[in-house]
């Protein structure tokens, strides 16, 4: 059995709530952390009922800024050890950029990118000295292109996936991983939260249980990369991205984000 803790954000809905079913019914412990309560409590309830496991819940809104030194407080008071750090918690938004709210992108920013940031540097020199742990961060197929209509989406992808693979070098020469899960279009409150449904990128999401298995199973292994929840055809084109010629590349995209 997997005694593991993982602390894993965005927990109540989606792809994290898939990660803390896995976590769980491999026998670990969970932080589980996300802005609604009762989301929350329903699966701190299904967890510790199904598999006697231990949960803790954190309820918190990553907007914030001081919500990352909050949730690694509440941690380090609890005197709870985090073995797996799965940074999971993210949103987007289409429109034109400059008619966007800034808030919003603002915000996006701010989870997509700060909080997750922070929250690595919190938990990383605790890895460090026990020279154990494993982070899962959770970044997009966004990452790989520019993407217009999702201007600050797409750019707060990349920096996800670069910022992981650039500190998972860095910790080569020790027993900790840092994993760059990449999923395609999923099937989680994602497309309507960023008014994404009716558009070329979510005509056949997959499960958001698929992608959360494929991302464990890769962390657990230290993988560097994990692209999920892409089909063949799907695959053979981000595989074209690099020798695609940059306008052609940006109109496609562009082409993907319009609603039908």
């Amino acid at each position: 059995m997997n005694k593991k803790v993982a602390l894993i954000t965005g927990a109540s809905s989606g792809i994290g709530r898939e990660f803390a079913r896995i976590h769980a019914s491999k026998g670990g412990n969970l932080v589980i952390i996300a802005r609604s309560e009762e989301k929350l409590r329903e699966l701190k309830e299904e967890l510790e009922k199904k598999y006697q496991v231990n949960v803790k819940i954190i309820v918190k809104d990553l907007t914030l800024a001081q919500a990352p030194q909050e949730i690694y407080n509440e941690v380090k008071e609890a005197g709870i050890k985090i073995d797996y750090l799965i940074n999971n918690a993210g949103f987007g938004g289409r429109g034109f950029f400059h008619e966007r709210p800034m808030e919003s992108d603002l915000q996006m920013i701010q989870v997509n990118i700060v909080a997750l940031t922070t929250l690595t540097r919190l938990f990383l020199p605790d890895f460090v000295q026990r020279n154990e742990g494993k982070i899962l961060n959770v970044s997009s197929t966004a990452a790989l292109m520019p993407g217009p209509l999702q201007a600050v989406y797409y750019a707060t992808k990349a920096y996800v996936a670069f910022f992981s693979n650039a500190i998972a070098e860095e910790l080569r020469d020790t027993n900790i991983t840092v994993t760059n899960l990449m999923p395609g279009a999923t099937d989680t409150g994602f497309a309507k939260i960023s008014d994404m449904n009716n558009t070329g990128v979510f005509a056949k999401p997959v499960s958001p249980a698929i992608v959360a298995k494929e991302g464990y199973e890769g962390m657990l292994k230290g993988k560097l990369d994990v692209i999920s929840g892409l089909s063949t055809s799907q695959r053979l084109m981000m595989a074209t991205i690099p020798f695609a010629p940059k306008k052609m590349l940006l109109k496609q995209v562009y082409d993907l984000q319009v609603k039908k």
